[in-house]
This record gives structure tokens, sequence and C-alpha cells, in this order.
């Protein structure tokens, strides 16, 4: 694969980074993307993350090979809250595209198309042996039989769920997202592209070779699909040991198959918050809600534009949240706009809810449901207030999947979820308002919802007083390609500007 990088932002995923937007990461959000030959220093700032994290490129199709693991260790003082692991393995997931990715990505939108499919998985950079290239390099991991291993498994794909497992050997998840978990017993995970998951595993079975394997939980409709990556990409765990070596290692029995939507269910449903005294939860209550949105997530096509010829037909592919589709602005990001009080770079008047209410659910193709248009709309919250987002996922154009949602600067509580349309009158009903799901990144299932609580403490709106205030940017933010007239802050200090 090849990736000829222009320009380039990185962002900490699941790094809440308090009062600091100015290092999160996202081109044209939170900054403008650093220009080849010039560099950028990101300043991390800690608070409650603990756990596996991680890097990764926040810029087009970067993050596809740009990216890696983040651990946070308990404080000192303190332990893991579940008996010490004798070691830890980092295990990443990934994607590998034949050719240039980038060149492939530019050309299925110039042709709107659709966009490039993984030729095939990796987990520590290589395919595995049931790839032939990757026969002679699969990745191998030594184990001693009676040790106990902390896993770190990251999901670094750009869009695909994945099904994973260790032949004949349990899993116990304890962590997502730099969160602890309450201990969830299982033969298999199914990790949403983005989240990252802290496994316990044991070796205690016969001394041998055993695969560890990822197979795609595929949620496109079955009788639309063209392609998708089925390889299944492998790892082997060795015991270490003199025992005679298998002509071939064992496969996971119990990894689900592509579309097993029961599986799915069966270990995402069972997920709760650890939710201890030494690790409580803040999940905000019926009563706190000051914000309620609802946010429809599709698939779509974008309006013809006025200078568009004859032969135009609305089918340029987008996507879209209440029937808005984003589009970056040219000359400064979003973040330096608001804190410098620019107008014209976006509005503050995003939807509570979408412009129409349908069956969200069933497959559309009215046009109305269809297109859409782009915009920069945003939404702005007051400080501390707290927030409930239902997301419904639709079904436009056939293109309901499951897809996931992922929040910058804040963990999120996953308060509900099911399948079909969400009912506002019955579906609250049983929200799990006690041990919810603490995450920063969790999928919306395909023809389905899901509800998320948290409270807006970390400032881009200011609070009182400094310590619940953005802090001032750095004295050299990067500049956004076209900018012509936008000066950096060479004295923060007096550019700060106060918002009440």
């Amino acid at each position: 694969m090849v990736m000829k990088i222009k320009q380039c932002c990185c962002y900490r995923h699941g790094i809440l980074q308090p009062r600091n937007p100015w290092s999160d990461g996202p081109e044209y959000v939170t900054q403008c993307p650093i220009q080849p030959g010039t560099n950028f220093t990101y300043e991390l700032v800690l608070s409650t993350e603990e756990g596996t994290v991680w890097w990764h490129a926040h810029s087009d199709w970067t993050r596809a090979s740009v990216h890696g693991v983040i651990i946070i260790l308990p404080a000192v003082g303190t332990t893991f809250p579940f008996p010490e692991p004798d070691e830890d393995e980092v295990i990443v997931i990934a994607s590998w595209y034949k050719g240039n990715l980038q060149s492939r990505v530019d050309m299925a939108m110039a042709e709107k198309n659709t966009l490039p499919d993984s030729d095939a998985f990796t987990i520590n950079g290589q395919p595995g042996d049931l790839i032939p290239c990757s026969a002679d390099s699969t990745y191998r991991w030594k184990v001693e039989y009676g040790k106990t291993y902390l896993l770190r498994i990251l999901n670094a794909n750009m869009d695909e769920d994945l099904f994973f497992g260790i032949a004949e050997h349990n899993l116990t998840m304890v962590g997502m997202d730099g969160c602890y978990t309450k201990p969830l017993d299982t033969s298999y995970i199914m990790i949403s592209a983005g989240q990252t998951m802290d496994v316990l595993l044991t070796a205690n079975q016969s001394l041998g070779h055993y695969y560890m394997a990822a197979r795609h939980f595929a949620t496109e409709n079955m009788d639309r699909i063209v392609w998708f990556d089925h390889y299944n990409v492998t790892a082997i765990m060795e015991y270490n040991g003199n025992y005679t070596y298998p002509t071939y290692p064992s496969l996971p029995s119990t990894l689900p198959m592509y579309f097993d939507m029961q599986s799915y269910k069966d270990f995402i449903f069972q997920i709760r918050s650890l939710a201890t005294p030494e690790h409580p939860v803040s999940v905000p209550q019926d009563r706190d809600i000051t914000t309620r949105m609802f946010i429809t997530t599709s698939m779509n096509s974008l309006y013809c534009s006025a200078d568009s010829d004859s032969s135009c037909q609305n089918i340029q592919i987008t996507s879209s949240v209440n029937n808005l589709s984003w589009f970056n602005p040219s000359d400064i990001d979003i973040l330096q706009a608001y804190y410098r009080n620019i107008s014209g770079t976006y509005t503050t008047d995003f939807p509570d809810y979408p412009p129409t209410f349908y069956n969200f659910t069933e497959e559309s193709m009215d046009i109305d449901t269809v297109l859409t248009v782009q915009g920069r709309k945003v939404k702005v919250l007051e400080y501390n207030e707290s927030v409930e987002i239902v997301f419904q996922g639709t079904d436009v154009l056939a293109g309901s999947i499951n897809h996931p949602m992922h929040l910058h600067g804040y963990t999120f509580y996953v308060v509900g979820q099911g399948f079909g349309n969400f009912d506002n009158v019955t579906d609250p009903k049983n929200f799990n308002l006690v041990d919810p799901p603490e995450v920063v990144t969790f999928g919306v299932p395909k023809k389905g919802w899901m509800a998320i609580r948290f409270t807006a403490n970390n400032p881009v709106k200011n609070g009182p007083t400094t310590e619940t205030s953005m802090r001032p940017p750095p004295a050299y933010m990067p500049l956004c390609p076209s900018n012509s007239g936008i000066q950096n802050f060479h004295d923060s200090a007096e550019k700060k500007m106060e918002y009440t």
C-alpha cells in the first residue's frame, strides 16, 4: 500500500484534552492541516483515561496507515480493578490496500463511485498465513503456560466492524476506550472501527499453536453487496515449551460468520460500565437533561449545483446527519473562527431534529429523503449542561449499516440502543441509567438507534471561571493552505477572547 501524504493532522482518539481543544487534531475543525515542510507540536492533557486508547492521522484516509496504540497505566499508588496480569500484548487490526490508496479514493470520489474496500485485513501488520504473500511473515505471539495476559486490542480499520477470537481460549473483556467495564466472559468480541478493548486471556490450554483470527461483521444488504473483504486475518499464538509442532494451528470454532447479527447482539448488549466507588459513573438523569437532540444518519445524494449541465441526475453520493452534509472551510478552521469571533465560516443553527419524519428504517428512494444539501452548521452547548442525543439510522438509498459514532473531547454513556424506529415514549423507559457503557466510540445498529448522554464540561464555550474555560491557543497554529490573511497567535495572552 502506498499513501502519499500531502498534509496531515494527528488526533489522540480517547484522550479528552480538557480545556485544550487546540491539540485535538481534526483538520479544519480544531486546526488547519500541517503542511509539508512544517511542523506542529501537540500537547497531551490526560484526565480520567485509564487503559488503552490510540492515535491516528486525521486527514482524508491517512488514518488507514498512520496510527498506533497509547497505553495509560493506573495512577501511582493504585492498581487494576482486576488481578494484575503477567504481561501485556498489543493487537492492532488494520487494513491493507493495493496500490496508492489516496489515488483510489480520489478516483472514486471523482467518478461518484463507492469508496475502496480493503484488499486484506492485518494483525500487527500482516494478513496471516492463509494468504500466500504473508505465509512467511505471519505475526506470532509466544506465551507461557499458566500466565494471564492483558490484550490491548485496537480496530484501526476505516469503517469495518470485526469479530475476533482465539482458538480454544476464553476471553474476558475488562475495558473499552480507556474506561473499565464489568468483566465480560466470552469466546469472541465484536469490535467496531475506532474502538479499543482491554481483554484478559489465560494461557491454560494444551501446549501448541492456536490461531487468533478476525472476520468482518458485514451489515450491508446481502442482495446489494458487490464486494467486501472476505479474508479472515490470522496471527498465531504459540506456547513455549517442548512439544511437537502441529502442521496447522487450530482455528477459532466459535468465531461468528460475516452476517451473524445474533452474535453481535449477544456480545454488544452485555457491555456495562464497572461503576464501582473507585471507578464511578456519572450518568445524567432525566431531571438533569437540558438539551435533547434526535439525529438521523443517512446515505444521500447531493442536489445538482447551479452550474451543472443537463446530464446531472443528483447521483453524487454523500452522507448526512439531519439531512445536512458537512464540508470543510478552506482558509481557517472552525475553532479559530469561533475563538476570534470571525463570521462567515459556520453558522450555529444545526437542527435538533431532522427536517421531516418518516419510516426511517424502511428502504427509501423518495426524492425528499434522498437529496441533501451541504453546510457548516454547528451546535453550541452551554458549559456543564446535560445532553441527550438519539442517533437514528436510516435506510435511505438502501444504505443502512452498523456505523460507529464518535465524540471528541468527551466520553459518553450509551443509555439505550435498539432496532427499528426510536419510540420517544416507550424506549426511554428501558434506558440504563445505572451502569451503561462509558465510551468514546460506539455503533448505531443497522436499521436501529442509539441513545447517549454526556455532560458538556470540556469547554469551548466557557464556564464562569478560569478552570472551566478554554485555554488560550499556543503561539503557533498551522495555517490553512488557502489562508491569505489569517495570522498566527504571536502573543496568545493578548489575543485571548472571553465567551460567557
